[in-house]
């Protein structure tokens, strides 16, 4: 089996401080080929940043606090990295799990998003792309572009921690072209190479090791082919952190395509995580969209973010509207934000064995 298919040998990613970019022979032959899943599956495979996780940024040495304080937050390409990182100041979060966040993209300025965002944070990245943008974005986007071209291309996840990352990877959800492939029902406007995926990392605290997760679901799909992601996603927590309390975070896209009501609560991946032992209490009541200004008219106030914790006990939970303090909306998603603790007693320190007295 391919390293990029669902299942794939999370031993394929490899971690990297600069994903390479795409060249310009291969972006030729992207942009000329048939727009099928077969011919998608075969271009992915020519991508090396596709089975890359890019870290950076910096981080104190010391473990995270045992009460952690987490945000996740689909920025909508990041337009104002610096701003929205000044509007978390307030929850100061040790981990912020981010989707929807360009690299070097002419609507973002060509920056490098999640790693500017980082850098006002003073916290380490990792980043891993969704998708290789093969055009300037959707209309609304174009408006904000001063190139004609994007220098890189790369559209994807991201997690900044105030401690080192112990491990990471990347777990892909699928590969069959759900905006490339004309058989799929990809969007013209839109083409891109990639698909959802997730990324996964484990980071030291006081209480022991942790895995925390930044995903994206599908949007332009319904509820049975989210579930299909989840359970893709969730085998691959099993295999890179089996023993591990997991926080993931992110836009699960909850409701997307499920007419009339457009109702979050249909969708089957909540029971599923829940059989596989994750808990959704970490999550506080409303909806999480907003009009923006890439979204300025959105059809429908919807609960598309969501954390799900195994292992975990949930300490708060907010949504934190993500409006910047001159009243400029920083995303067409509000921030999910939690605090968590592992459930339980903290191990033994390394060294020291459990005592009965």
């Amino acid at each position: 089996m391919s390293g990029l298919l669902p299942g794939h040998d999370l031993s394929d990613i490899t971690v990297t401080d600069r994903l390479p970019p795409v060249t310009a022979v291969l972006r030729e032959r992207l942009l000329a080929g048939p727009r099928t899943t077969a011919a998608h599956r075969a271009m992915l495979t020519r991508v090396p940043a596709m089975r890359m996780v890019e870290t950076g940024g910096r981080a104190a040495a010391d473990p995270l606090p045992e009460s952690l304080s987490v945000v996740a937050w689909n920025l909508e390409r990041g337009l104002f990295p610096e701003a929205s990182a000044a509007r978390l100041s307030e929850h100061a979060p040790q981990i912020v799990l981010l989707s929807e966040m360009d690299n070097g993209m002419a609507r973002t300025g060509q920056r490098h998003t999640a790693a500017a965002m980082a850098e006002a944070l003073g916290m380490s990245y990792a980043y891993g792309v969704e998708f290789h943008e093969m055009d300037l974005g959707g209309p609304t986007e174009r408006r904000f572009c001063e190139d004609d071209f994007n220098a890189l291309g790369w559209h994807g996840n991201a997690i900044l921690s105030k401690a080192p990352f112990s491990r990471v990877t990347l777990i892909r959800l699928d590969d069959h072209g759900h905006w490339y492939a004309e058989e799929a029902g990809a969007d013209p406007q839109q083409p891109r190479l990639g698909g959802r995926m997730a990324l996964a990392a484990v980071i030291e605290t006081q209480g022991g090791p942790l895995c925390v997760v930044s995903t994206h679901l599908e949007s332009n799909a319904g509820s049975d082919h989210r579930a299909r992601q989840m359970r893709v996603l969730l085998d691959g927590i099993d295999r890179f952190a089996p023993d591990l309390p997991v926080l993931i975070g992110g836009d699960l896209n909850t409701g997307n395509h499920v007419p009339p009501e457009f109702d979050w609560r249909k969708e089957a991946l909540f029971p599923l995580a829940e059989a596989r032992g994750y808990s959704w209490a970490p999550n506080a009541e409303g909806p999480t969209t907003r009009p923006s200004l890439i979204t300025p008219h959105p059809d429908r106030k919807m609960k598309l973010d969501w954390f799900a914790s195994r292992g975990l006990t949930a300490l708060g939970q907010e949504i934190l509207p993500s409006i910047s303090p001159d009243g400029t909306p920083l995303s067409d998603h509000d921030a999910v934000w939690c605090r968590v603790r592992r459930t339980g007693p903290a191990p033994a320190e390394k060294g020291q064995e459990a005592s009965d007295t």
